[in-house]
């Protein structure tokens, strides 16, 4: 007699809470890290102090898992019908909304207390941070390009960083004004466009089941324009953070950064030119190491003059 087929077990609740958060893959909250951190540094002309680093590490890490529980809940009919998200925990019914809901409000509340350590200017933009983050998801209902919107969250710790640095007791608008400069402003538009230009690359990857489902993104709206539209936005990323670096006194270190960010974008052009899956996944998964030269040339910069 022979013996029954052994069924595998399920997974435990805090694996299928890993899947949600997207534990195994990192690249997403160091999308979001780099710029943070060279915000940081920049906004404090050097090293911030362990405090802050591990305020705004920690909260970027959290916001993002949270994120995704959003994400996960906001696109779950939509999921369903994408080869590669097909199997997200939402989306096969592994983990209820209600589940994934609960999860992302822990995550999120996490991420404030953290915010709470640090002063009223920046508690005060953690309000438009979050509301920007829960849109997003929703956004590719109504807007032709919904990556500016999420350019705009994955940006909003620039400013945030300038206020931990330098705000003071009160979150009125003066003071808002006088902790975050015009150029830190600057900053977040420039890295806008970077999220413009690896998060096109990413929508670039499903454009065949968004077309079918009749979602919007901003590989759908470019067109035949695509590739030299994601150049651009990286040209005009690395223009803008470049610039502002250089206007703010920083020099040879910087610019090596740069340079090796701009390498890797002429490599990332080879990567996504012929439109394949593959590869513009590829550049995708690999952009966080374009934010990462250009963060390690300010931290070299930095902490030369040091």
């Amino acid at each position: 007699m022979s013996a029954a087929p052994a069924h595998p077990r399920p997974p435990s609740r805090l694996a299928l809470y890993r899947q949600l958060i997207r534990w195994d893959r990192p690249a997403g909250w160091l999308l979001l890290l780099w710029p943070t951190l060279g915000a940081l540094w920049l906004a404090a002309g050097g090293f911030p102090g362990w405090h802050l680093l591990t305020v705004f590490t920690l909260g970027t890490v959290l916001m993002r898992s949270a994120g995704c529980c959003i994400n996960d809940v906001a696109d779950r009919e939509f999921d369903r019908h994408v080869k590669r998200t097909a199997e997200r925990p939402v989306t096969r019914g592994a983990v209820s909304v209600k589940e994934a809901l609960a999860v992302g409000a822990v995550l999120a509340l996490a991420a404030f207390a953290l915010v709470l350590t640090t002063n009223a200017p920046t508690i005060a933009l953690s309000f438009p941070a979050l509301a920007i983050a829960v849109a997003y998801p929703y956004a590719k209902r109504f807007v032709s390009m919904p990556q500016a919107v999420l350019g705009v969250a994955f940006s909003f710790g620039i400013p945030m960083a300038f206020t931990a640095v330098r705000g003071g007791g009160t979150w009125d608008l003066a003071a808002l004004n006088a902790a975050v400069p015009w150029w830190a402003w600057g900053l977040l538009i420039g890295n806008l466009f970077w999220v413009l230009a690896y998060d096109t690359e990413y929508a670039m990857v499903d454009r065949d089941d968004d077309l079918r489902i009749g979602i919007q993104t901003s590989a759908i709206t470019l067109g035949r324009h695509d590739v030299a539209a994601v150049m651009s936005f990286y040209q005009l990323y690395l223009l803008v953070w470049g610039a502002i670096g250089f206007w703010q006194g920083l020099g040879v270190p910087f610019a090596v950064g740069l340079a090796a960010a701009a390498v890797q974008v002429a490599w990332h052009h080879t990567l996504i030119k012929d439109r394949s899956r593959d590869g513009c996944f590829k550049a995708f998964r690999l952009n966080h190491w374009v934010g990462f030269a250009v963060f390690a040339g300010i931290v070299a910069d930095l902490g030369l003059r040091g």
